[in-house]
């Protein structure tokens, strides 16, 4: 959750017992919903990389509306990473790839988002997005590209329209249960589908053609392939260290087969003949200098059930046991069994006190009805009760609800929905709510996040030596050997440059 800018929505991971960016189950229980409605009639269109006409229900005006709509929501969802110099690092790249792709006059966007977890993504109308967990595992900017243009590849191919069609035909679509009313919900119908290509699965074909797209872009541009089969085993390694929690960039991306190995082959073929492609590796790295690394904890850490947000300046224990969730704009969390959920959110409320803002809700029909009172909590004005909504299918839906005026700007919204108004979780639900506070610990409120900084190897000797000079020893060893793309064993020449971890302040 992250300081209040009201551009912001669902945003990047962070909870400490669960992989925020497990988006797929989290988005079942606590997103909107992600209902595709139908989309178009059945027609054909072309393919930009194959000329040829295919079935589709999903046409080229709906793609650019589906990414141009879901590029707030993104931000939203994610956050933009905060550095205008990196952002247009990755943008140029982005761009000299797009123009030499099938769709060179699409309008390309290429975005930086913050979020830690190794992960790329692209969206319909030309809509990019790459992590700065991702860029700081990479080492040339031709395996930058070679990321990039895999994504672009997504698009010229128009995978994601297949992707939908099939699901569509198939009488699944990307629907997700809701636990909010209509009148709750934050994005337009295409701002939310583009929300749920997110956790769209490609198919193995899919995949395989994305290959081949980014490592001829990547020639085309310029930049040498051989590059690009080393992001693979860089991933690989990520997957097998973190166990079954998959890098976002292959839990979206599934490797049924040896893409390393594959992309290889490619890689050697399309570079065959050719002379000055380009890697940049050293200038790429400089580039890495200051790059948040992992979780921020000025957008707000888990302790436990004890949630504390610096940015934002509160605390709040939220029910023991229960699975939680943080990302840019929301802290999450849900009863093992899922019977019960809640979210705490920041919200737009003017000048509304509490009780003022449930009244305006009630009249303007976006709750029908609702039953409690005014208090104060953390010595903050507040509303506690519970509210009733109207669900899409026209149910009833009782919430428990709390709205805590913080200050003339921030307003901060508990939603908690149960199997059955009136049980325990509801109790846990408001008991969580009353315990918001405001954050006075100076060591809490000046947490600073770890970044990269780059160093110059001083002598020749091995990576694990170079390490043990440095002081730096086992799990954050490996680490940096993955972040490095390097094995243990493996010999540093002088004068290369390494990325390490400088330590923030927690």
């Amino acid at each position: 959750m992250r300081a209040p800018r009201f551009d912001h929505g669902l945003g990047a991971a962070r909870a400490p017992n669960e992989s925020l960016r497990n988006r797929a189950s989290w988005a079942a229980v606590l997103l909107a919903a992600v209902l595709l409605a139908v989309l178009a009639a059945g027609g054909c269109a072309t393919n930009p990389v194959t000329g040829k006409r295919q079935f589709s229900l999903v046409s080229s005006e709906q793609e650019l509306s589906i990414g141009r709509d879901g590029y707030q929501a993104v931000l939203k969802e994610y956050g933009r990473y905060d550095d205008a110099r990196l952002q247009a690092y990755v943008d140029s790249v982005g761009q000299s790839l797009a123009r030499v792709s099938q769709l060179p006059n699409l309008e390309w966007h290429f975005t930086l988002l913050d979020d830690p977890v190794v992960n790329a993504f692209a969206m319909p109308g030309g809509y990019i997005y790459i992590t700065r967990g991702i860029l700081a595992h990479l080492n040339s900017e031709a395996q930058l590209a070679g990321v990039l243009g895999h994504e672009i590849g997504h698009v010229t191919a128009r995978h994601t329209a297949s992707r939908i069609t099939q699901q569509q035909i198939a009488g699944l679509g990307l629907g997700l249960a809701s636990i909010f009313s209509e009148s709750f919900r934050q994005y337009s119908n295409a701002a939310q589908t583009a929300l749920g290509i997110i956790f769209l699965k490609y198919s193995r074909a899919d995949e395989n053609q994305a290959d081949e797209l980014g490592v001829g872009y990547a020639v085309k541009a310029g930049y040498d392939p051989r590059e690009i089969p080393p992001t693979y085993a860089m991933l690989k390694r990520v997957s097998d260290r973190a166990g079954q929690k998959m890098p976002g960039f292959l839990s979206t991306h599934p490797d049924p087969g040896d893409r390393e190995v594959r992309t290889e082959a490619l890689a050697t073929q399309a570079a065959a003949g050719k002379s000055g492609l380009v890697i940049r590796g050293r200038s790429y790295i400089d580039r890495l200098e200051g790059v948040v690394f992992g979780a921020d904890p000025r957008d707000g850490t888990f302790e436990g059930s004890h949630f504390y947000h610096p940015g934002l300046g509160f605390e709040m224990r939220f029910p023991e046991g229960w699975k939680t969730q943080n990302s840019h704009s929301a802290v999450m969390a849900a009863e093992p069994s899922n019977r019960a959920t809640m979210q705490l959110t920041l919200i737009d409320a003017g000048t509304f006190s509490p009780a003022g803002y449930v009244r305006e809700l009630e009249r303007s029909g976006k709750i029908s009805g609702s039953r409690g009172g005014e208090e104060r909590i953390g010595g903050d004005p507040a509303w506690v009760g519970v509210v009733a909504v109207t669900g899409s299918d026209n149910t009833q839906r009782t919430l428990a609800a709390a709205f805590i005026r913080r200050s003339d700007a921030q307003m901060f919204e508990v939603l908690g929905a149960t199997a059955a108004s009136g049980d325990e979780n509801e109790d846990r639900i408001l008991t969580a709510a009353r315990s918001f506070r405001r954050l006075t610990d100076p060591a809490r409120l000046s947490a600073r996040p770890d970044r990269v900084h780059v160093v110059t190897a001083k002598q020749q000797e091995s990576f694990d030596e170079m390490m043990s000079r440095l002081g730096i020893r086992g799990d954050e060893a490996e680490t940096l050997a993955i972040v490095n793309n390097l094995q243990h064993d493996e010999n540093i020449l002088r004068g290369q440059q390494i990325k390490i971890v400088e330590h923030g302040m927690r």
